[in-house]
């Protein structure tokens, strides 16, 4: 499809999933109430809603949908980088146990049991980072062997590396002398945008974004590196560099996501099969267009966790799980796992 027909879809597809996002929920409003409420916001109208219902849509539903589309986003395109870094379909933040190490880390600031010096020093973003970052770092060390990267021991260590963080994790919040900080990480944990105010936007956007520019600069490197990392070197790119460039990324983007709406899996390993359908390898196309469809996907996955059960909300990262499981059990199916151009 047509890089501009293509992007041109993607558009109009948040923008109809960010009105039904906004539309349905436990209390259901109108959809003319929702074109008037958004119309009197972004000044183009001079309708005038009821006070319930620009509170309903504006400062609960706008923010949570808002968040939703940045962390799928977020989420598709560090699978992008991921899968790119061990060149190998499989990769993804949770499989690889960065959002385990983001969660860990959270954690430990969230529940107070950081060192004093650290806690002051740090905040919950830059404390998700460091953990993602470490249990990346480690994954990636483990599963490297020589110039090539084991898909074997890169699923196993990162199986262990999430266990291992899960496992740091439930340790602390059972250890929590507080129950109401217990109950929320418990939740929090299986992922969750529930909690989305305009003023928590600006930090994941900007850092989702940023993300987005940076891997989109590097379209080329990383198109090289699909090749291997001795044709991308004799190519002229500094593969060591660009490796780097990645992990540090994924963490950074992960890590703050992660202290934003908990751990979300498999958004990064669902979209980017989707959108190389479409798209092929080239990372010009399949990083933008990946981040659209990360955002639709993730707007769907809220949506659906809020109105499955009536009265009853589910974590966000559960309905992705649902969806996630089959869809890596299929590809591990697959007796190879190479990228393939559309």
């Amino acid at each position: 499809m047509h890089i501009v027909r293509l992007g041109s879809v993607l558009v109009v597809l948040v923008t109809i999933s960010v009105l039904v996002g906004v539309t349905f929920g436990s209390e259901h409003v109108a959809f003319e109430t929702v074109l008037a409420v958004l119309g009197r916001r972004l000044g183009l109208t001079s309708a005038d809603p009821s006070q319930a219902a620009d509170a309903i849509i504006w400062s609960l539903r706008m923010p949570r949908v808002v968040l939703a589309a940045i962390v799928g986003g977020g989420l598709a395109i560090i699978g992008v980088a991921m899968q790119t870094l061990v060149r190998n379909p499989l990769a993804e933040p949770y499989i690889l146990g960065i959002s385990g190490g983001a969660a860990a880390g959270a954690s430990l600031f969230y529940l107070g049991f950081l060192p004093p010096l650290l806690s002051r020093a740090f905040s919950m973003p830059v404390a998700a980072f460091l953990g993602g970052l470490l249990s990346i770092t480690v994954v990636y060390m483990v599963a490297r062997t020589d110039a090539t990267v084991s898909v074997a021991r890169l699923l196993l260590a990162g199986v262990a590396m999430a266990a291992m963080m899960g496992a740091i994790t439930a340790l602390v919040t059972f250890a929590s002398p507080e129950p109401d900080k217990l109950r929320a990480v418990l939740f929090w944990l299986q992922g969750s945008v529930s909690g989305a105010r305009w003023s928590s936007l600006p930090l994941p956007a900007l850092v989702a974004c940023s993300g987005l520019v940076l891997l989109i600069a590097l379209s080329r490197p990383m198109d090289a590196m699909l090749l291997g990392e001795e044709p991308a070197f004799s190519l002229g790119i500094p593969t060591e560099r660009i490796k780097h460039i990645l992990i540090g990324l994924a963490a950074l983007v992960t890590g703050t996501l992660v202290a934003t709406s908990g751990a979300i899996g498999f958004v990064g390993l669902i979209v980017p099969h989707i959108v190389r359908f479409f798209t092929g390898v080239s990372h010009r196309r399949l990083v933008p267009a990946s981040f659209l469809v990360g955002a639709v996907f993730l707007i769907w996955a809220d949506l659906a966790a809020r109105t499955i059960l009536p009265s009853q909300e589910l974590p966000v990262g559960s309905v992705t799980a649902l969806c996630g499981v089959p869809f890596f059990l299929a590809l591990l199916r697959r007796k190879h796992y190479r990228f393939q151009a559309s």
